[in-house]
């Protein structure tokens, strides 16, 4: 049977082994993994399917599952971050078992769209990171100086940070500092923007010990990373036309004190030469 013919069956007649697969998976402990190797993958509920010159690359989720389960399953990788439909999905594959899990949790500023910046959660809350037996939440915190929904963004982000800590969970924090552009948003990937979010982001909450930071690997890594004494992971971006460069870039960020691991997404899932052994294998090495 397909991944697709499997989990749907389970869905459409026995929901509560979804809860049950949940409750008896194997948790990791982030306390004890040292240097994280990351799968992210919680683009498709921003209705951003694109990986690569691909615009729909992410939409079948037979392939999607695939690429998951044969990342999560290389040696090295010890986490995943993903929407519930998808980690409960690996769930009943069992191939979060042993792992770090992290819950998005605002997904409304959907790719595109008139109301991007909204940043809204419509995804996990801390209550529902806690029942699926999650190690935390992660929330985008896009900052646009000339939107007003920035506000609603950090305030509901600060929110979810005191209420993932009140429960002995990780807040991880995705900051970027982000402007419209012929339409569309772009992220400011300036080492100075970078480090303005690094502050921004480091004081969301009451408390920032539970708090990591995912940021994006960009020049003079050195000094963004003196920008905070917070956990950081470096998080993969786009899929890259050059991923010897991109691996160099990563390995420079990763032998920096603050820097705990990776978390990438479409460049290790969807590689250009579509070996995503391979890829993970690369990725993991650097670590």
């Amino acid at each position: 049977m397909t991944y697709i013919e499997t989990i749907t069956e389970i869905r459409a007649q026995t929901p509560g082994r979804i809860d049950a697969a949940l409750a008896a998976r194997p948790r990791g402990d982030l306390g004890h993994a040292g240097s994280l190797m990351v799968i992210a993958c919680d683009h498709p509920a921003r209705g951003a399917l694109g990986a690569g010159p691909e615009p729909m690359a992410m939409a079948s989720r037979e392939d999607l599952l695939d690429r998951c389960v044969t990342a999560l399953n290389r040696p090295g990788v010890n986490g995943f971050l993903g929407t519930a439909d998808l980690i409960e999905d690996l769930a009943l594959l069992g191939a979060l078992d042993g792992k770090l899990v992290w819950g998005s949790m605002n997904r409304v500023g959907l790719q595109g769209a008139s109301f991007e910046m909204d940043d809204r959660f419509a995804g996990y809350d801390a209550e529902g990171v806690e029942a699926a037996g999650l190690n935390g939440g992660k929330m985008l915190t896009r900052i646009n100086y000339a939107d007003p929904h920035t506000a609603d963004t950090l305030e509901a982000a600060a929110h979810a940070v005191d209420d993932l800590s009140s429960r002995g969970l990780t807040a991880m924090i995705e900051p970027f500092i982000s402007s419209w552009e012929s339409g569309r948003i772009v992220n400011d990937l300036s080492p100075e923007a970078v480090m303005k979010s690094i502050a921004i982001a480091s004081g969301l909450g009451r408390t920032s010990a539970r708090t990591w930071l995912k940021l994006p690997c960009v020049g003079d890594m050195e000094r963004v990373m003196e920008a905070t004494t917070l956990p950081s992971l470096i998080l993969g971006g786009e899929v890259s036309s050059d991923p010897e460069a991109t691996r160099a870039a990563w390995a420079q960020a990763l032998a920096l004190p603050n820097v705990r691991g990776l978390v990438i997404g479409r460049s290790l899932l969807y590689p250009p030469d579509d070996d995503v052994e391979g890829a993970v294998d690369q990725a993991v090495e650097l670590l």
